[in-house]
């Protein structure tokens, strides 16, 4: 066992905690690298009256999607998303879902937490809502991440995890999506678009991470 790594041992107290005594400018500078996961950004879509916009996947393990500022052309919009198996020319693919939310209003006068049946899926090839009814007030906008994992399994279900806020007039809801693509076929494109009008505005970000 080397010098760095019998002095790191050393450090640690009976509960496997590094001693506050041992975190010095010595034994910071013997760390030559920190390794973990990396994450690439694949490709990027900014919204302009879109009525949809599409990604192709690949083999990433995992892919991380940003939205940032989505904004929609009608009121009480929903944001939502299908996955595909056939390189986009059906959006249908079965998904099993949970779906709750938070919201608080402005004035302080309502607050909720719930789960809502309403907007979750079983086995059900029908698009996948994140979120409540997005306003279209010049300031309303939605902003959120998704988590899909391993699409392009051919052994595995796909599991997926959004979480988002979204503003409506006078409102501020938090929503929280988890459920599962049900097929073992690769899942290779996936899109996102409302339930009414287009994206008027936003972008969305694709990362892969190794």
């Amino acid at each position: 066992m080397g010098t760095i790594t019998r002095s790191f041992v050393n450090g640690l107290t009976t509960n496997g905690v590094l001693g506050a005594s041992n975190i010095n400018n010595a034994s910071l500078n013997n760390i030559t690298s920190i390794s973990g996961p990396e994450m690439t950004l694949i490709s990027s879509a900014t919204a302009s009256s879109s009525a949809s916009i599409e990604f192709s996947l690949g083999n990433y393990k995992e892919y991380k999607f940003f939205f940032v500022n989505i904004h929609p052309s009608v009121n009480y919009a929903y944001f939502q998303f299908n996955g595909s198996t056939d390189s986009g020319s059906n959006y249908n693919v079965t998904k099993t879902t949970t779906f709750f939310e938070t919201e608080h209003a402005e004035s302080d006068a309502g607050t909720n937490l719930s789960y809502r049946t309403d907007l979750d899926l079983a086995q059900s090839t029908a698009v996948q809502k994140f979120n409540l009814g997005l306003g279209n007030n010049n300031d309303d906008n939605l902003n959120g991440e998704l988590t899909l994992f391993n699409p392009s399994s051919t052994t595995y279900v796909k599991h997926f995890m959004y979480c988002g806020n979204e503003s409506y007039p006078d409102y501020t809801t938090q929503c929280f999506v988890a459920g599962y693509m049900n097929t073992t076929s690769a899942v290779n494109a996936i899109r996102f678009q409302m339930n009414s009008g287009n994206i008027d505005a936003g972008k969305i970000l694709m990362f892969g991470v190794n």
